[in-house]
């Protein structure tokens, strides 16, 4: 008979889940219980200061080319299938049954948690992992049901992850020994080969990307914070363009850091935690992040440390650039109680410009937002995805194309009525390349961006006068208190304008080219609000 601890619903046990024969299973256990787990079985180490540390091997980022769901009468019709690999009911029931078998014999960890924290559009999620580490992390990053609400919970989304677990292409359908299998009518999630825990959190966000549409709520990869008279903000962007770092903001609260959905209510969290990038991470460009670093019961991702002193070092990339610390929101001083917030007063959208020719900011009209929500223009950043050692240009339609389960026009259509209901104020900011593309410029200067910010939010950009970008149709500001000038307009920064113009040309025909899919899904005005053909 398996050993079980811990608190939980005893009327839902892992056997539900066809979970059968384990030498264990702890359930909900908390951070100290974790920690000593995850040490005994040689998972992790503890830092200098606290946080657990932990090695995710040969995955340092996401697998996207391992990613598929289930193809069948739910899916059909509904999924984005040009984005999304397809898997037979018949190989993930193949697949399901032989991660069962693996299970047999191990100690595994569940976890009962919330997906979203509005009630009324959350999702209970069991995450049932083979590591210790695993289980606080996806602890530390979704939402702690009470001992109250844990004494009745059921799931309505379960997640196995087995590590070491190979998958066989062969006969489970999939591409290599990794998998990562979405079974959206029966509600499931296995993942298999991988160390990296940010496979797990992303499986939930992709299921709430594809249940929340049907019930006209918006699922967002953003972050958000609140001002002190109430007035939101939502950043887009992908890992790396700076959604957790701008969102940690001393003067605001932060509702969360990666992923949010909009109802009619207003905006909430998925989560309960933040998962930030510790790359080059300073106590004085980011003292919020920073002092999570020096508390129990955070989990640091390949951050290496000294051998003797246990100290971090963040400038150390050496095992990838994806280093990363995923604490609870309440580590951050100034988060939110509630996950939640009014409507939006503002959106920004991030883009990590590799090219280095658009502006450090630029007021979007509502054709504009649309558009370059659809383009999601950024580029992948070094370490966050398998097999990228530096920037590449790309475009990730909605700011988050691995995790859009359906058609990118829905989530689209969605946010324009949003914005127009709510009569909200966009933002492209660029906290790419400045003075010159990747490799010759260099990386906006954060005081810059967030400068720049803060002008847009507390609405004094507003009074400010504009200018029009030649090659993007933008309206960027001449100027800006505190901010030198020619930082505004990226072509004074370049040493030689025939090589801003041709750069700028460039990405203007990949902008256009990329857009060319999305062209029968959006009006007129839209497609009008594309980069110009041809330089002015």
């Amino acid at each position: 008979m398996t050993n079980q601890a811990g608190f939980f619903n005893p009327s839902f046990g892992v056997e539900k889940f066809g979970l059968k024969d384990l030498k264990s299973i702890s359930y909900n256990l908390e951070a100290p219980q974790l920690y000593e787990e995850s040490i005994r079985r040689g998972e992790a180490k503890v830092a200098r200061d606290g946080p657990l540390v932990a090695e995710t091997g040969v995955h340092t980022g996401r697998s996207p080319k391992d990613k598929f769901i289930v193809r069948d009468a739910l899916t059909e019709e509904t999924i984005w299938w040009d984005n999304s690999s397809a898997i037979t009911p018949a190989h993930f029931d193949v697949l399901y049954a032989d991660m069962l078998a693996h299970a047999a014999g191990r100690d595994l960890f569940a976890q009962d948690l919330f997906g979203g924290a509005e009630p009324a559009n959350r999702v209970n999620v069991r995450v049932i992992t083979e590591y210790a580490w695993h289980s606080l992390f996806i602890r530390n990053l979704l939402i702690r049901p009470s001992r109250e609400e844990i004494q009745s919970f059921v799931a309505d989304l379960t997640i196995l992850d087995l590590p070491s677990f190979e998958a066989d292409p062969a006969r489970h359908g999939c591409r290599s020994q990794t998998v990562v299998a979405i079974d959206f009518s029966r509600k499931i999630v296995l993942i298999g080969g991988t160390s990296y825990a940010g496979e797990i959190k992303k499986s939930v966000f992709s299921y709430l990307n594809f249940v929340l549409p049907a019930k006209e709520v918006m699922p967002m990869h953003c972050s958000a914070n609140v001002s002190r008279d109430g007035a939101s903000t939502l950043f887009f962007g992908l890992s790396g363009t700076g959604k957790t770092t701008l969102s940690a903001d001393a003067a605001r609260t932060l509702v969360g850091d990666d992923e949010h959905g909009w109802s009619p209510e207003g905006i909430f969290n998925f989560e309960g935690g933040c998962y930030a990038k510790a790359i080059k991470l300073s106590r004085e460009a980011e003292p919020e992040i920073f002092a999570t670093t020096e508390r129990f019961g955070a989990i640091m991702e390949n951050v290496v440390l000294h051998p003797q002193t246990r100290a971090p070092d963040f400038d150390d990339a050496s095992k990838t650039e994806n280093t990363r610390i995923a604490y609870p929101l309440h580590f951050i001083a100034n988060a939110s109680a509630t996950g939640r917030a009014g409507h939006p007063t503002n959106i920004v959208m991030l883009t990590c410009d590799a090219f280095g020719v658009l502006p450090p900011i630029a007021k979007l009209e509502s054709a504009q937002a649309m558009y370059h929500f659809l383009s999601g223009y950024t580029a992948k950043v070094a370490g966050t995805e398998k097999g990228v050692s530096e920037p590449q240009a790309t475009f990730s339609t909605c700011f988050g194309a691995p995790f859009m389960s359906r058609h990118p026009s829905v989530y689209g259509n969605l946010l324009r009525d949003l914005i127009a209901r709510h009569d909200v104020n966009c933002w492209l900011v660029n906290t790419g390349w400045t003075g010159g593309k990747y490799g010759v410029g260099r990386r906006m200067p954060i005081k810059v961006t967030r400068g720049l910010l803060a002008a847009a939010l507390d609405g004094s950009l507003a009074k400010a006068a504009y200018r029009r970008d030649t090659y993007f149709g933008l309206a960027t500001p001449l100027a800006v208190a505190g901010i030198e000038s020619s930082i505004l307009n990226p072509v004074e920064t370049w040493a030689s304008r025939e090589e801003f113009a041709a750069q700028a040309m460039k990405l203007v025909d990949m902008f256009r080219a990329n857009f060319e899919k999305f062209a029968s899904h959006v009006d007129a005005e839209v497609i009008e609000a594309q980069p110009a053909a041809v330089a002015a």
